[in-house]
């Protein structure tokens, strides 16, 4: 018994040389590869329909736009990627004479943005660029060499690659157009690209069921090649936020030799496709695409380099975020993002090390995340016991409550009317509902423009003085009292109606989000009932909610505005009277209108940033506290948490590419899993040496019984 014990512990002992749970292959142990999550196959790679996060969480690695967010910098910051320079507009009227940048929009005829790339750039290595010894194209056009048992790039025998050429931005241009492919920002580009739309009623009439569309034959006022490294944008008016969307992917570059091959015959039905394997000039390529199981990103060999910052925020040297400044990117080999359906499963495998970051599941909050006396998070001693670290990014974002300023009770620029809305903007407080239904996630909202945007001021600068006092140095918000003396100036003492006598009683209007939206609900009611208010919620689906918000019937309703792109008008637009919701099928679903708010708006969001931006700002924002269109309701927050050996995690709310720039510690990742996840081998021990013992007495009983003589 105490030989088969021994042999036991000794065979453990010989076992353990990795954790029994490792969910890796044994050749990755040590490797510099990024482990991270994914739960539903990107529908779109294809950079000119893609337009979802867990989409970009691919292509943003892969292809590379003209320019690109500064990874450290706040408020954020456009640089140049791949061109020269961030593109700025050359104005003309109508003459074709050229104007000043503060010339009024009303004389601005055409837009040009003239962009040189820079030279020397190559895309990743893919068979769209092979070519036979003669300089024919190996796998597409008349000839060409199929591999009918191909299932990925990586399965064809040749690959090759070329420069990147400026005709390579204009002819994704021309896809936007393309009447197959459906680019959700055709429509838009349209109002503002010459030509744009001509071109895809062009295209319409030659498309085909099948086969390619050369685009390199349709030619259009609004993008023209210049040379190999210049063109331009053409647009009909001034509009400056056009610069930000050319640092999105559907501005990236698309050689027309991918487009090409992948219409050969028999590649959509192997799932050959852009919207599948896209082709890039970026740090990374998709070297697998499994959707049932992982995708795994592998540097792309050709990349042209790329420098770590050299310069952040105030604080960003402190927190060791330029520790690898002006260090060449990328820093981590592959990338793998595996499947996982279930955020519990997910946490449990963070909490093991197996996952590098991880977004912290609402199951696992409290384990993770606790407040500090002045309301700041921190990490919990398990946390911090396993030296990870959190990283908080207030999303570009606002969610708020809106009054219908075309209602009879709470609309309107009436006194009254107004002195009810501030009224119950005091009331609702806001900081308590972050605490009970978002875990703290989230900041109160002064204004509509968030933290990271140019406009949004912070301190006693930035306060919505409303709603706030400035006390001991932060926001307080006004006591109960103020609410109750505005309520006596709207007419509603005490909360009552007089021509009732009854409590006023006010209409929510919200879709139905399930269950768990319900104390959600009876807080708000909660809320009013404070000034004696009789708040109604009705529900109704979202097709619903959406026909009352167009005709102007809800009265109060719930909604929130992710950022395009991070400029003030990207915010400022959802009160300007033009935009209102009712009249004109806009997003002011609030249909707020002020001549002054309106006036400045059309000053400022043709203004740079700067001084006189600033200062319309102030005067806009000003304006809507005092007319409290909105309760203003919250900028949420994203929390994650990732390992000790994860460096350069800070947040980047806007950019998608951010990828690159982190690094991992492999050989102390390797250590931690180790300690972390070492077997209990006691209980197996003594269940063997039980075992050892019921098979020993059995084997002695079975001995005697052999060894007796028979009678």
């Amino acid at each position: 018994m105490l030989v088969v014990a021994s042999s036991m512990i000794a065979a453990c002992d010989g076992i353990w040389r990795g954790p029994w749970n490792n969910p890796y292959p044994a050749a990755e142990a040590g490797a510099n590869i990024l482990y991270t999550t994914f739960q539903e196959r990107p529908k779109h790679l294809d950079p000119v329909s893609s337009y979802s996060e867990n989409e970009a969480m691919i292509t943003s690695q892969v292809y590379e736009p003209l320019v690109q967010y500064h990874f450290l910098e706040r408020p954020y910051t456009l640089v140049p990627l791949t061109a020269t320079a961030v593109p700025s507009a050359i104005y003309y009227d109508a003459h074709g004479q050229t104007l000043p940048v503060d010339a009024p929009d009303a004389s601005v005829a055409r837009a040009v943005y003239r962009i040189s790339i820079r030279p020397g750039i190559r895309f990743q290595p893919h068979p769209a660029f092979a070519r036979t010894a003669d300089g024919r194209y190996r796998y597409h056009g008349e000839g060409a060499t199929h591999v009918p048992v191909a299932r990925a790039p990586t399965d064809f025998p040749a690959a090759d690659t070329r420069e990147l050429k400026a005709a390579d931005y204009v002819y994704q241009i021309k896809r936007l157009a393309h009447p197959r492919l459906h680019s959700p920002i055709a429509s838009l580009m349209g109002r503002y690209i010459i030509g744009l739309d001509a071109l895809a009623a062009r295209l319409q009439a030659d498309v085909s069921a099948t086969g390619f569309l050369d685009l390199r034959g349709y030619d259009f006022e609004g993008a023209r090649v210049l040379d190999d490294y210049t063109f331009e944008i053409t647009l009909g008016e001034r509009y400056p936020q056009f610069v930000y969307w050319l640092a999105m992917p559907f501005f990236a570059p698309v050689p027309w030799e991918a487009d090409r091959f992948y219409a050969e015959p028999g590649m959509a039905a192997r799932n050959l496709t852009l919207d599948w394997y896209p082709v890039g000039t970026g740090p990374y390529l998709l070297r697998e695409n499994n959707p049932n199981r992982r995708m795994v990103l592998a540097r792309n060999p050709n990349f042209h380099g790329e420098a770590y910052p050299t310069e952040g925020e105030a604080t960003d040297a402190a927190d060791g975020l330029l520790a690898d400044a002006g260090k060449a990117l990328p820093f981590i080999d592959e990338i793998h993002f595996m499947l996982e359906k279930e955020d519990i499963p997910e946490w449990g495998k963070f909490l093991q090390g197996w996952y590098d970051i991880s977004p912290i599941a609402a199951d696992g909050f409290d384990q993770a995340i606790r407040f500090g006396p002045d309301g700041r998070p921190e990490l919990t001693p398990e946390m911090q016991a396993k030296r990870m670290k959190l990283a908080v990014a207030t999303q570009p974002s606002i969610v708020y409550l809106g009054f219908n300023l075309l209602d009879p009770v709470v609309g309107g620029d009436r006194p009254r009317a107004r002195a009810l809305r501030q009224a119950l903007s005091i009331a609702v407080d806001i900081e308590e509902m972050i605490s009970i239904f978002s875990n703290g996630r989230g900041i109160p909202a002064h204004g509509p423009i968030p933290p990271g945007i140019f406009g949004h001021r912070e301190g006693t600068a930035g306060i919505n003085r409303v709603v706030y006092d400035w006390v001991d140095g932060r926001p307080v918000r006004k006591p109960l009292a103020r609410a109750e003396a505005l309520m006596v100036e709207a007419g509603y003492p005490g909360g009552r109606d007089p021509a009732t006598g009854r409590p006023l009683a006010l209409y929510f209007d919200a879709f139905a989000f399930g269950p768990d939206y319900k104390p959600l609900f009876n807080w708000y009611r909660k809320q009013f009932a404070k000034l004696g208010v009789q708040l109604v919620v009705r529900m109704t689906d979202y097709n619903r909610f959406q026909d009352k918000m167009r005709t102007g019937t809800a009265q109060i309703y719930g909604w929130g505005w992710n950022a395009d792109y991070p400029d003030p008008e990207n915010f400022l637009f959802l009160l300007y009277g033009p935009h209102g919701k009712v009249k004109h099928q806009g997003e002011n679903a609030s249909n707020y209108a002020s001549a002054a708010f309106d006036r400045d708006y059309l000053r400022m969001r043709s203004l740079p940033n700067g001084p006189a931006r600033q200062a319309l700002i102030d005067r806009m924002i000003t304006r809507v506290r005092r007319d409290a269109p909105w309760i203003w309701g919250t900028h949420p927050q994203a929390y994650s948490l990732f390992h000790a050996w994860y460096a350069n995690g800070k947040a980047n709310m806007m950019a998608r590419n951010t990828l690159k720039y982190r690094r991992l510690d492999a050989t102390r990742r390797a250590e931690l899993r180790q300690a972390w996840n070492r077997p209990v081998l006691t209980p197996l021990i003594v269940a063997g040496a039980a075992l050892a013992v019921i098979v020993a007495l059995a084997w002695r009983t079975q001995r005697r019984r052999s060894m007796r003589t028979p009678t």
